[in-house]
């Protein structure tokens, strides 16, 4: 009664393709223009049949090779970092937060929540961050700040709550593991779902951002620009001269304003598409956790 007859299972594959292939239709929509030329966007707007296809935006792109691939490296560190330091602080402060014997464990998590829906805002973050903490021109002004997450700390509480049997934990204590041995001897391996979809996140945010440079480094301090402002910069560059009237039509027609940003899209959207297929094996698994209970 419980099997799938073939005539569904074939109907449930298709529309599961066809789904797929929606999915798939933007970012091959904006590769496609990507590849167009300026004068057959001005004559026809965005296409899937463009008049003519050029390589213009790639070649500004590798015009400035260098500032890029300075900022692409500085992104890969900033990413890298940044998502082992949240994990870090997501994972230890989750774990505590878990444990009944914890005396602080309501107090805590209060103070937690409270922050999700009260923020102190931008200015008061921004004199914390600068004339405090002394997140300013260097590189951990892009990592601390976003470096610990309260929605990814109750989730992952909730997930230890739920995966996690005291009994192990005893049985571990009892063996002379202390709570740093435990958690990253025990709680890690067993929990690798939660951490790996959490990580995917982290450091999705990571690579896509551009705010706190924009909000931390000065301009005199190029090199510490991460890829996403620098081809934010670029792009801006890019329209400002498309517009500029003081600059001859044939110089405009050179500039690949409208394409240069869907080649800006693709560009960022590579490494996630190519890390994805390396964990997927985990984000199923990840994605609900902690979703039994608050």
């Amino acid at each position: 009664m419980n099997r799938i007859k073939p005539a569904s299972n074939v109907f449930f594959s298709l529309f599961a393709l066809f789904i797929s292939v929606l999915t798939l239709f933007p970012l091959l929509f904006v590769l496609v223009i990507s590849f167009s030329s300026e004068a057959s966007i001005a004559l026809k707007g965005y296409s899937f049949f463009p008049t003519q296809f050029s390589l213009g935006a790639y070649r500004y792109l590798l015009d400035n090779i260098d500032y890029i691939g300075r900022a692409f490296l500085l992104s890969s560190g900033i990413t890298l970092a940044g998502t082992c330091i949240s994990l870090w602080l997501i994972g230890t402060m989750a774990f505590a937060l878990s444990q009944q014997r914890f005396c602080f464990c309501k107090a805590y998590t209060l103070l937690i929540i409270i922050p999700m829906f009260f923020s102190g805002g931008l200015v008061a973050s921004y004199v914390v961050n600068t004339q405090v903490l002394g997140l300013k021109n260097n590189v951990l002004a892009l990592i601390l700040p976003q470096a610990c997450s309260s929605w990814y700390i109750l989730v992952m509480r909730t997930y230890f709550k739920e995966n996690l049997v005291g009994d192990l934990l005893d049985a571990a204590k009892i063996d002379g593991a202390g709570t740093f041995k435990s958690f990253v001897s025990l709680v890690i391996p067993l929990c690798k779902p939660i951490f790996t979809i959490i990580g995917l996140f982290e450091a999705f945010a990571y690579w896509n951002s551009w705010y706190y440079a924009m909000l931390y480094i000065r301009p005199e301090h190029k090199e510490l620009y991460p890829l996403q402002y620098v081809l934010y910069a670029l792009q801006k560059n890019a329209e400002l001269m498309a517009t500029n009237d003081s600059i001859t039509g044939a110089v405009i027609t050179q500039i690949p304003a409208e394409t240069f940003r869907m080649a800006v899209v693709v560009i960022i959207t590579i490494p996630v598409i190519i890390t994805y297929p390396l964990i997927r094996k985990h984000v199923a698994p990840g994605i609900m956790a902690g979703a039994i209970k608050y």
